[in-house]
């Protein structure tokens, strides 16, 4: 039986991905500090899993998640653009220094992969599309250049102490558990809030922005299939579904999806956010035999009927 971590496993992606794990017969560890994981993403598993709770930004705290661990999906970051935009060093702290000691551990405790979700956020705002791994960086926010100094730190500890690891490029991942009431929330978990609740949808912006919306399950298989793969090196790979929405799009789907005619509310764009985004994901089709099973529309219909029952 494998042994997985998973740091900020009481995420929302986290979460989701310690569900799959289980599933597939794993025993899992869930290292969380709960800074933005909730509990009651876990409460449903909590008898089957080791639930540690801790920080990342603590060495010894990770050393101690560490043992006896065969796979880590390093989980664990300050999501947002605009967060690390109103705090820059905090997000260098988790999200930089939280990786190092991950890798620092797992390699003290010859943890054999490490799977680590990075961020479609490197590309910037490239005028090129799809976006291809092979591309220049150019992050534009503090976020993207700690997830992006995250995968140079994979590579740089793949070729120095030999651990194996994989280093997946989420897209705009949604689906049930998003957390929609910060003020960080993905843009799928408050729009769906809002056709529930009969609001008029905040845009930044014009609404003809577009971004690769990738359901959680189809990022679950990606992280699996990571952790399960023989592979070489320490690659980078896109996980997305390969397809763009704008949100001009996306209000005029919820609309026909919940039978209402809810307006955008334009507003000035923010500061940091990349216009368009759209991937290409034949490298992960290649290396994993990654397909992503289920699409925007199915994913969708799947996250309302979730936060129609909450």
């Amino acid at each position: 039986m494998k042994r997985a971590l998973v740091t900020g496993g009481a995420g929302f992606i986290g979460s989701h991905l310690v569900d799959g794990l289980l599933a597939r017969g794993y025993q899992v560890r869930v290292l969380d500090n709960f800074a933005t994981g909730r509990r009651e993403n876990l409460a449903r598993m909590l008898d089957q899993i080791d639930l540690l709770e801790g920080d990342v930004r603590n060495l010894t705290t990770v050393h101690t998640a560490m043992r006896k661990v065969d796979v880590v999906f390093h989980q664990a970051a300050l999501p947002s653009v605009s967060r690390s935009v109103a705090n820059p060093l905090e997000s260098n702290e988790v999200n930089i220094t939280g990786t190092l000691n991950v890798l620092v551990a797992a390699r003290d405790a010859g943890v054999k992969r490490v799977v680590y979700a990075a961020s479609s956020s490197a590309y910037g705002n490239t005028q090129v599309l799809p976006k291809v791994e092979t591309m220049p960086a150019d992050p534009l926010s503090p976020y993207a250049i700690s997830k992006l100094a995250g995968e140079m730190y994979m590579r740089a500890f793949a070729q120095l102490y030999g651990i194996s690891t994989v280093s997946l490029r989420y897209f705009n991942v949604f689906g049930p558990r998003q957390d929609p009431n910060t003020q960080y929330a993905g843009v799928i978990a408050k729009f769906v809030t809002c056709a529930l609740q009969g609001k008029s949808y905040p845009v930044h912006g014009d609404g003809e922005q577009s971004r690769d919306f990738t359901y959680v399950e189809n990022a679950v298989q990606a992280n699996v299939l990571a952790a399960e793969t023989q592979i070489e090196g320490a690659p980078v790979l896109n996980i997305a579904f390969g397809a763009r929405t704008t949100l001009n799009q996306l209000i005029a789907m919820l609309n026909e999806l919940t039978g209402q005619n809810l307006a955008a509310q334009y507003g000035a764009e923010r500061a940091g956010d990349v216009r368009h985004s759209h991937a290409d994901i034949a490298r992960a089709r290649q290396l994993l035999n990654y397909a992503p099973a289920v699409d925007m529309r199915e994913g969708l219909r799947r996250t309302l009927e979730w936060y129609r029952k909450q």
